[in-house]
This record gives C-alpha cells, sequence and structure tokens, in this order.
C-alpha cells in the first residue's frame, strides 16, 4: 500500500488503556509528602517560638488544608483522564484534562525503553516505562503501571521495535 494512502486511514482516538488504579494512592503519597515539607517546619516552628506562633500555625495549617484537599480529590481526576496505548506502529499517552497533552512515538523513533521503579511506586508495586525517542520534545513516560505489566511492555516494545525497519533518528 502506497504511504499517502496508509496515512489516511489512521486516525487519532483517545488511547485505550487506563492506568493501575493503584496509581490513586501512590499520586496522593506523593502529594501528602510534598504537602508536608512546608507544614511540618511551620508547624515545629510555631510550636517552639511562642511571640511567631499564630505567623506560623496559620500558614501551616491553609497549607496542610488545601495539600490534603488536593491530595483527596486531584489523583481520581488525573486518573480519570490519563491514558495510553501501545499498538504495532506507534506508542500512544494522553495526559491531562485542561491542558491535555498527547504524545505519540512512532516505532521506528524508539531508540531506549527504560522501566523504573521509585520507593513509592514499589511500595505500591507500580512502575513507570520511558520510551525514548529521537525527539527534541523528549520522551514518552507512561506512569502507574502494574509492575509485572510494565515489564511485559519494555518486553514488547523491544521486541517491535527490533523487528521495525528504521534507525530511530
Amino acid at each position: 500500500m502506497p504511504e499517502g494512502e496508509r496515512t489516511a486511514e489512521i486516525r487519532l482516538r483517545p488511547p485505550r488503556n487506563t492506568l493501575n488504579e493503584r496509581v490513586v494512592g501512590w499520586w496522593r503519597l506523593q502529594w501528602l509528602l510534598m504537602t508536608a515539607v512546608p507544614v511540618v517546619p511551620l508547624a515545629v516552628l510555631g510550636a517552639l517560638i511562642e511571640p511567631a506562633r499564630f505567623w506560623l500555625l496559620l500558614p501551616a495549617v491553609v497549607l496542610a488544608a488545601a495539600g490534603g484537599g488536593a491530595a483527596a480529590l486531584l489523583p481520581i481526576w488525573w486518573f480519570r483522564t490519563h491514558r495510553w496505548e501501545v499498538t504495532e506502529d506507534a506508542v500512544y499517552v494522553r495526559t491531562g484534562f485542561f491542558w491535555q497533552e498527547w504524545r505519540i512515538a512512532p516505532m521506528s523513533r524508539i531508540q531506549t525503553v527504560d522501566t523504573v521503579r521509585g520507593p513509592l511506586e514499589q511500595l505500591h508495586r507500580l512502575a513507570t516505562v520511558t520510551v525514548t525517542t529521537a525527539s527534541s520534545k523528549g520522551a514518552v513516560r507512561i506512569e502507574g503501571l502494574d509492575h509485572e505489566v510494565a515489564a511485559e511492555l519494555a518486553e514488547r516494545l523491544t521486541r517491535i521495535t527490533r523487528a521495525t525497519p528504521g534507525d530511530a533518528t
């Protein structure tokens, strides 16, 4: 089939796969830890420095409330909007709600496939697959996958890219 005809058949559609539901807990824990970084020192200093207690505890309470609310709501919203899919032709990732980002990495442009599991991801039995391409935009990341699914996906991508003609540049 001529290249022009094949291109005409490809339609941009939302990727089919959702992330693992445990990603909500992982994102919540990250958000709570980021919230704790400013809140804990403010609370400790507020408890120790009586003349400045109000001015230290007030922002601690406000930040704790905002961080707790964000940790409760944002991960659910993110889970509903993040999608990914791998076909024989490309890797598709969609993130965001207000500012949606669609990343498509053709198999012929893939240079490396990495699987990463940080300490918090390991706690939630999750992993991130990073697909590095020859794009100036950078790598395509699929976060929040079950660690076994991520390993299988990395193996599948390696097989497909090995069989795909092109030099990934």
